[in-house]
C-alpha cells in the first residue's frame, strides 16, 4: 500500500508542482500564441505540406517562445515595484504579488539566456534576427519603453521580426506588403493595449501613458487598422489572388477585437482578447483554415 496524507496536506509531487507553478506563469506560457506569427511564411508560402519546412518552422517557434519568455521575465524584474501598483498586475504577476523571489527570477532569467545561445547553433539562419529581438526588447524594457510612438513601433518590430525569421527558418520569399501588413496589425494592437491602459487609469504603472490620449490613441488605432487591411489587400491582389476569400476574415477579426475593447473591457492584452473571446477565436481559426485551404489549391 502507498503512504497516505490526511486531507489538506500535498503529497512531495504536489508540493513541487505548487511550487514550479508560479516560475511556470513568470514565463507567460499564454502569450506565446504571439510567437503564432512565425509560422505565417509556412502557411502564405504553401510549404506546410514539406516536412523538412514544417520542423524547421516549428524550431523558430520554439526558440521564439524562449526568447519571449526571457523578455517578460526580464521586464518583471524591472518594473516589480510599478507592477505592485496595477490593479491588475500586482496579482497577476509573480514577482509582484511576492509568490517568486528576485533571486529566483534572475536565475530563470539566466538560465533561458543560456539555453537560448546553446540552441542557436540549430537555426543559424535566425540567429542573427534573434539576437535582434532580444537586443530591441532589452532596450525597450529599460529605455524605450518610456518613449512616446517609439514604445510602438519596438512592439510593432517585435512582431515583423517574427515573421521575417519565419520566412529565412524555411527559406521562403514573402511580398513586403505581407511585412507591412504585420507591422500595421502590430501597430494596432499595441496602441489599443495603450488605449486600454489609459483608460483604466494604469499611468501608475506605465509613465509613458502620461504622453497620450484616449483621443490620440483611437485616431492612431482607426490609422493602423485601415492600413492593416489595405496592405493585406495589396499582398492579396498582387501576389496571392486567391486569398481573396480571407479578407472578411481580417474585417470581422478587427471588428471583434474593438467590441471586445469599447464593450467588454479587453484589449489590455490581446493574447487573453483571443483565449477568451470564442467568436474571435473561432475567427482566426477560420482564417487560418481558409488560408491554408486556397493556398494549397492554388
Amino acid at each position: 500500500m502507498g503512504l497516505k496524507f490526511p486531507d489538506g496536506v500535498m503529497t512531495p509531487a504536489e508540493g513541487s508542482r505548487a511550487a514550479s507553478w508560479p516560475l511556470i506563469q513568470l514565463l507567460r506560457p499564454r502569450q506565446w500564441l504571439k510567437n503564432g506569427f512565425v509560422l505565417a511564411p509556412l502557411v502564405f508560402s504553401g510549404m506546410y505540406l514539406n516536412p523538412s519546412a514544417v520542423i524547421q518552422a516549428l524550431l523558430a517557434f520554439a526558440l521564439f517562445c524562449l526568447a519571449s519568455s526571457a523578455t517578460y521575465v526580464l521586464n518583471d524584474l524591472k518594473d516589480v515595484d510599478k507592477d505592485r501598483l496595477h490593479p491588475k498586475k500586482k496579482f497577476t504577476r509573480p514577482l509582484a504579488a511576492g509568490t517568486v523571489t528576485v533571486p529566483q527570477a534572475k536565475a530563470l532569467l539566466a538560465g533561458l539566456y543560456a539555453v537560448i545561445a546553446a540552441s542557436l547553433w540549430l537555426m543559424p539562419q535566425v540567429a542573427g534576427v534573434l539576437v535582434a529581438y532580444l537586443v530591441i526588447n532589452v532596450l525597450y524594457c529599460y529605455k524605450l519603453k518610456h518613449m512616446p510612438v517609439v514604445d510602438l513601433f519596438c512592439i510593432g518590430s517585435g512582431f515583423v521580426l517574427r515573421v521575417f525569421a519565419g520566412a529565412l527558418a524555411i527559406s521562403a520569399q514573402l511580398s513586403p506588403w505581407m511585412f507591412v501588413t504585420t507591422l500595421c496589425l502590430s501597430l494596432f494592437l499595441a496602441t489599443i493595449k495603450r488605449y486600454q491602459e489609459l483608460r483604466e487609469g494604469s499611468t501608475g504603472s506605465r509613465a509613458v501613458l502620461e504622453y497620450y490620449t484616449l483621443g490620440l490613441l483611437e485616431r492612431y488605432g482607426a490609422l493602423s487598422a485601415i492600413s492593416a487591411i489595405l496592405f493585406y489587400g495589396l499582398f492579396v491582389a498582387t501576389v496571392r489572388p486567391a486569398l481573396a476569400p480571407t479578407i472578411p476574415f481580417i474585417l470581422f477579426g478587427l471588428f471583434r477585437y474593438w467590441y471586445i475593447v469599447e464593450r467588454l473591457g479587453g484589449g489590455e492584452s490581446p493574447t487573453d482578447a483571443l483565449w477568451g473571446d470564442k467568436v474571435l477565436a473561432l475567427c482566426v481559426a477560420a482564417w487560418v483554415a481558409v488560408s491554408m485551404v486556397t493556398v494549397a489549391l492554388s
